[in-house]
């Protein structure tokens, strides 16, 4: 099975077997969570076990599986989760193999329009293996995008061109320490404005000399419409937010389910004193909006559930009602998100300083760094 048909069979919400085969860390840092799944670990050792006894059929019996139930077996690179497959096969179960496992599975990348009053269009893109979110704006001839993943690079601009569009700006809300950035690569590859908070330089961002930087209050005019730079610290100083008519681009300041960790810029030691600047983020900054300004943020988590459109958005007034952490003190807030937060992003020191543009990694490094979670998040913040 593809990872692409394996996403649309989730999507139609049909129930599916997912037999993962990796050890139990692999598979706690990082499985397929989906809604219609469910997912069963069995390392491929157990299985190895298993066929020296003949006892493969029996192995999986007690892990629940049914032979009349069709099973997709799952590894990090589609191999041993292959053999596994074909044993059970032997053994009398419908089991079919991902291709390329877990790879093959971050390789998935589907969008959706996020409806809007005008006639622009916003897309909203989604990796399903780690949950992150990309924007692309069009506006007549011209678009823009938004947190875009290098890997994905090319789905951009084809995208754009779909509306008769050039890619005029390519823009990120912050130094993200999950994924490594496109904007460097559009620029490169398009001929868009590279484009970042003016405060990432001041982390140390090093960029072309087309770049341009923006503070709170700055407009970027793309066809007929505008986005408003909101300068949104607390999970980085430098994290800026972009409002276009009543959609809020929120970056990694608060999501749909959650709000943003505040350690990744300054550690443990500066995690309190960004703590504060977040909560003045949300109810200052973010509090002169009303309640039915939307949410579209960077992340979403496994807990997430999107709206009846498909997409991950939210309002800022369902969040005030919704979610707890909105509603503590100062005090408690602060330590709400500095005692809750999940493991940092795998390899997140190296994705900050390759999006600093303080070292290179090629494609395939950079795919390698960023497998995984995001992790951006707090981990339950209501």
């Amino acid at each position: 099975m593809t990872p692409n048909s394996l996403h649309e069979r989730l999507e139609r919400g049909e129930s599916t077997s997912i037999l993962d085969v990796r050890n139990r860390d692999e598979f706690e840092t990082w499985h397929i969570d989906a809604e219609a799944a469910t997912t069963t670990l069995v390392p491929y050792s157990k299985f190895m076990a298993a066929e020296v006894r003949d006892a493969v059929a029996d192995t999986a019996r007690e892990a629940g599986l049914d032979p009349d139930d069709p099973v997709v077996v799952v590894c990090g690179r589609g191999e041993a989760s292959d053999y596994v497959a074909e044993l059970l096969r032997d053994a009398g179960f419908d089991a079919e193999n991902l291709e390329e496992g877990m790879r093959g599975w971050a390789r998935v990348y589907v969008s959706v329009v996020i409806p809007m009053a005008g006639e622009h269009v916003v897309h909203q893109y989604r990796r399903p293996s780690s949950g992150c979110l990309a924007y692309l704006v069009v506006s007549g001839d011209e678009a823009l995008v938004v947190d875009p993943l290098r890997q994905f690079t090319d789905r951009y601009a084809a995208d754009a061109r779909e509306y008769g569009a050039d890619l005029v700006y390519a823009v990120d809300t912050h130094v993200h320490a999950d994924h490594v950035s496109g904007v460097r690569r559009l620029a490169a590859e398009t001929g868009a404005t590279p484009m970042f908070p003016s405060g990432a330089r001041e982390r140390g961002l090093q960029a072309d000399v087309h770049a341009t930087y923006v503070v709170d209050g700055d407009e970027i005019r793309v066809g007929d419409v505008a986005l408003t730079a909101v300068h949104a610290p607390g999970h980085t100083s430098e994290m800026t937010a972009f409002r276009i008519d009543d959609l809020c681009l929120t970056g990694d300041s608060v999501f749909v389910e959650s709000v943003a960790r505040p350690d990744l810029e300054r550690g443990d030691e500066g995690a309190a004193a960004a703590a504060r600047r977040l909560y003045d983020t949300l109810h200052t900054v973010f509090g002169a909006f009303d309640d039915d300004v939307r949410v579209a943020p960077a992340h979403y988590g496994p807990s997430a559930e999107r709206n009846a459109d498909g997409t991950y958005t939210t309002t800022f007034g369902d969040l005030r009602a919704e979610l707890s952490a909105l509603s503590l003190s100062e005090s408690a807030f602060v330590d709400h998100v500095t005692n809750d937060m999940p493991p940092r992003p795998a390899n997140y020191e190296e994705i900050i300083e390759t999006n600093l543009g303080r070292a290179d990694v090629d494609d395939a490094e950079a795919f390698e760094l960023e497998l995984g979670p995001n992790n951006c998040a707090v981990s339950n913040a209501d």
